[in-house]
């Protein structure tokens, strides 16, 4: 191609690119309300939603792959087998092998306890005053919760006060038939399941984490241009309010 094109070419619009240009693949996933399968069959959920809806805008082309396991789908796109994941969190170890969007949506971590049990002991301030206390933990076997939390975890095992669960339905089945004193978990998720099985959840007033996930993107199968217009769909999207309508739909659903 001649320098004069290759330079006009540089300079087109995302919208103007071959839709070929970019193609990944997603494992799916039953982790409410981001993604589930619905009464009808249909995947659907607030991330796959977002994801849709930014893949699209970049004239991308997203392929979902059957559910996986957590754990055997962060090894799979660790080996390459899977191009995309969504609500990761960047941390150094995974910069070794995935590249990073910018920020789709915040993510909240709290920490849960049974209506009217938190008065029989001080209310929990910080993952320290956990530690240094007496209550029992269930929290999620998968997932990175920050430094703090990750510092706390070999204290929490040593201790024997933590029980770890692999989905929240899980989870929640765990803390009704009391297993934990605290549940911790992703506070939109939690909130959601806990409707769904009629369980009554007081959250205590400390939030754990509260930071933007991103969509992460597997380093050996994807290339910084695929990275690019996926960044600046995210960016024309909040431009236009449409992931704000999609959040706030889930965020704030009507019973």
């Amino acid at each position: 191609m001649p320098l004069r094109q290759l330079l006009i070419a540089a300079f087109l619009p995302v919208c103007a690119l071959p839709a070929t240009a970019c193609r990944m693949t997603m494992a799916l996933d039953q982790w409410l309300p981001y993604l589930y399968r619905d009464a009808q069959g249909r995947d659907t959920g607030l991330d796959l939603e977002l994801v849709r809806a930014i893949f699209s805008e970049a004239h991308c082309t997203l392929v979902t792959l059957p559910e996986l396991p957590a754990a055997r789908r962060q090894l799979l796109f660790r080996k390459g087998g899977l191009d995309m994941m969504p609500a990761a969190s960047p941390t150094g170890e995974r910069e070794a092998y995935a590249r990073f969007t910018i920020s789709y949506r915040n993510e909240t971590v709290g920490i849960f306890g049974k209506p009217g049990s938190a008065s029989a002991r001080p209310p929990i301030a910080s993952i320290a005053q956990l530690v240094r206390g007496k209550a029992t933990l269930l929290a999620p076997r998968v997932g990175w919760y920050g430094e703090e939390y990750a510092a706390a975890l070999p204290a929490l095992e040593n201790s024997g006060r933590l029980n770890q669960f692999g989905s929240f339905e899980q989870g929640l089945r765990m803390f009704e038939a009391g297993r934990a004193d605290l549940l911790m978990g992703d506070v939109l998720a939690m909130r959601h399941v806990a409707r769904q099985q009629g369980v009554a959840l007081s959250a205590v007033p400390f939030v754990v984490r509260h930071a933007p996930v991103a969509l992460m993107l597997n380093a050996r199968t994807t290339s910084s241009a695929d990275l690019a217009r996926l960044n600046g769909a995210i960016a024309q999207l909040e431009r236009r309010g449409t992931l704000a309508a999609i959040r706030a739909r889930y965020e704030h659903p009507h019973h």
